[in-house]
């Protein structure tokens, strides 16, 4: 059997591991359009802090495809042909395919904004983009991060602690819109002013000028304007799905695939951040661009590529992160929405905060920013939200209670 799979990142390396459990005999081509060692897209802000060095960015070593007895092929997937089930790289290869797992990720989505192009504007997403913003993180440089997505707070974090001068302008009313709620983002927003982050919510760029010098001036809808020496750019991703388009493939937001990360085409799979996959709340699938959910779903599509059977419980998204001194996290359907309650431990200080949503006594999401030990809570909420498991009562400490009924839940008293 000739097995392909087109990216080597979280999903794709899930799925080769998950595959080469039950299935040593196969023929296996990994196809990546980056560098053939896997890195970690995580690590990237770190790197740039100078708190991880360049090697450690990899995380398989150079004999990993080797061991899975895998081919590893560099190029760029243009075309594929579900009819001939065969993939078309930009360089003309031709690779056919018996299964097909489709794990290509996702890529930054750069604004229509006039003049945001050329040298000195950067997207923190790949190993290409910080060995070009590495140069620039010197102290007393000026940079401009536009949105505030988890890796663009990271971005602003890496340039304040190399002792930049750093502006992050977000068009929502604020910080990580789509993780924390208003509170939570309030909390994270505090300390990046403290930290001498020049933070401007609800504010949109109309255009960038760039001057004889090589400075950029971003001119704002308000009338204010803003000079930096170079920018980073994090409004938001998508999924690589354009290769897919017109081949009876049903794409959405993403690839939709059922819970065993099938396409609506026989033998060809999808996983990772361009699958839309099955949630643990049902309804409509959903993209989550998140790596444990790339590697749920990548170890999923291996299995079943195998002959094994697998079935994927649904995704629950969760971010969590530490930048600023704070640690903040979300969990599920962290908003208020009509129909839920929120329970508040109003027993932490005031620079900390966590609330959990439930509806109709299921927990179905929380958020949280503070201390690292809040995520505690979350870990152990995380099952909870899962298996639907029903809160008694509304206790004052919200670790007791759920510990109290995760220790039941686990004897089988609490259905």
């Amino acid at each position: 059997m000739q097995i392909v799979i087109i990216g080597n990142s979280a999903a794709g390396l899930s799925a080769l591991e998950a595959f080469r459990k039950k299935d040593r005999s196969s023929s296996v081509t990994i196809i990546t359009k980056e560098e053939e060692r896997p890195y970690s897209k995580v690590l990237l802000p770190y790197y740039l802090r100078g708190k991880v060095p360049y090697k450690n960015l990899f995380i398989r070593d150079k004999d990993y495809y080797a061991r899975l007895d895998a081919k590893c092929v560099k190029g760029k997937v243009v075309e594929l042909l579900p009819e001939q089930q065969a993939v078309l790289l930009e360089n003309g290869t031709r690779l056919s395919y018996d299964k097909l797992l489709i794990a290509t990720g996702s890529s930054p989505v750069k604004p229509p904004i006039p003049g945001l192009s050329g040298k000195g504007i950067y997207h923190l997403w790949t190993v290409a983009d910080v060995c070009n913003l590495a140069p620039y993180f010197k102290q007393g440089k000026r940079v401009v991060v536009l949105g505030s997505g988890f890796v663009s707070v990271q971005g602003a974090w890496a340039a304040v602690f190399k002792g930049l001068n750093v502006s992050v302008i977000e068009l929502m009313p604020r910080v990580l819109p789509r993780v924390l709620d208003d509170h939570a983002a309030a909390l994270l927003a505090g300390r990046m002013k403290k930290s001498g982050v020049d933070l401007r919510v609800d504010t949109l760029c109309q255009k960038v000028e760039r001057t004889n010098d090589g400075e950029f001036v971003l001119h704002f809808k308000d009338g204010d304007s803003l000079t930096s020496d170079f920018i980073i750019v994090g409004t938001g991703v998508r999924p690589n799905i354009d290769f897919a388009a017109g081949t009876g493939i049903r794409i959405d937001a993403g690839i939709v695939v059922d819970k065993q990360m099938q396409t609506t085409l026989p033998g060809i799979y999808a996983a990772g951040d361009v699958a839309q996959v099955p949630s643990t709340f049902g309804g409509d699938p959903v993209v989550h661009a998140l790596w444990p959910t790339a590697v749920e779903t990548g170890s999923i599509a291996g299995t079943c590529m195998a002959q094994g059977k697998s079935c994927y419980r649904g995704s629950l998204n969760m971010n969590v992160t530490q930048m600023f001194g704070i640690t903040v996290a979300s969990m599920g359907q962290f908003m208020d929405v009509e129909g839920s309650e929120s329970w508040i431990d109003e027993s932490l200080p005031q620079d900390q905060y966590l609330k959990i949503v439930l509806r109709e006594g299921v927990p179905i999401g929380a958020t949280c920013a503070g201390g690292s030990d809040l995520i505690s809570t979350l870990g152990m909420l995380r099952p909870m939200i899962r298996e639907k498991v029903r809160l008694q009562g509304e206790p004052e400490m919200l670790k007791a209670i759920l510990a109290r009924n995760i220790a039941q839940h686990q004897r089988g008293f609490v259905k």
